[in-house]
């Protein structure tokens, strides 16, 4: 459902308060299981202010607390130190996993990075959002000298793809080419991002994983024991 429509019928008995980075595929899976689901996004750009993430989505919280029979945050850790806190908090819940790269890749992220531990990933999103997003957003128009600084270490460039399309490959081909790496593909589609929203919405345990088993904040997910 698109957030301007909420405003025109009745709120669901779930609200997704999400990064507009997922935003596309939130929409995506959410129509096709036809829950009925209300989906807030925060702006991804906060990615590159993390500090300010967790009040971001305090305030999404507070806004539909009281509306809605269950708040589900769709974050990774995403560099909000204290956004598990805010979860115990306030009872809402959300997917098992540190980033959306690991969301959407599951154990083929894990494959990867297990290769090539100085593997720059990019998903559909950020292809399409990398100048500003990144570009712009990292200042690198204005001080190119950050790019060695912020990406000398990596060796590759893996496409995490949501969505097939010849458009986004070739952008992601340029960004390849932009950052001096070699580009890797992997079609992944919506992997544990979709498993994980399934199990908070079936009243069911997240299937744990070797990347989410026991990591920091785990007490703020329903998993499996």
């Amino acid at each position: 459902m698109n957030p301007a429509d909420s405003a025109a019928s009745p709120p669901g008995r779930t609200v997704m308060v999400a990064c507009a980075a997922l935003g596309k595929e939130l929409r995506e899976i959410i129509d096709h299981h036809g829950w009925d689901v209300d989906l807030r996004v925060i702006n991804a750009r906060l990615h590159n202010r993390p500090q300010l993430i967790t009040g971001a989505v305090a305030e999404k919280l507070a806004e539909t607390r009281g509306d809605y029979d269950r708040q589900v945050v769709v974050y990774g850790h995403c560099g909000a130190s204290d956004l598990d806190a805010l979860l115990k908090d306030t009872g809402a819940v959300r997917p098992l996993g540190p980033h959306c790269y690991e969301m959407f890749g599951g154990e083929e992220f894990v494959k990867l990075m297990e290769e090539e531990p100085g593997t720059f990933f990019l998903t559909d999103f950020l292809v399409k959002s990398w100048r500003n997003l990144v570009v712009e957003g990292l200042l690198l128009d204005r001080h190119p000298d950050l790019k060695e600084m912020l990406f000398g270490n990596y060796r590759r460039v893996a496409y995490l793809v949501q969505s097939e399309d010849e458009k986004l490959l070739a952008r992601a081909q340029e960004i390849a080419d932009w950052l001096e790496l070699p580009l890797i593909t992997r079609v992944v589609g919506y992997g544990h991002l979709e498993t994980r929203l399934a199990a908070i919405m079936e009243g069911e345990p997240q299937p744990v994983t070797s990347v989410t088993v026991g990591i920091e904040g785990q007490d703020a997910y329903p998993t499996l024991s």
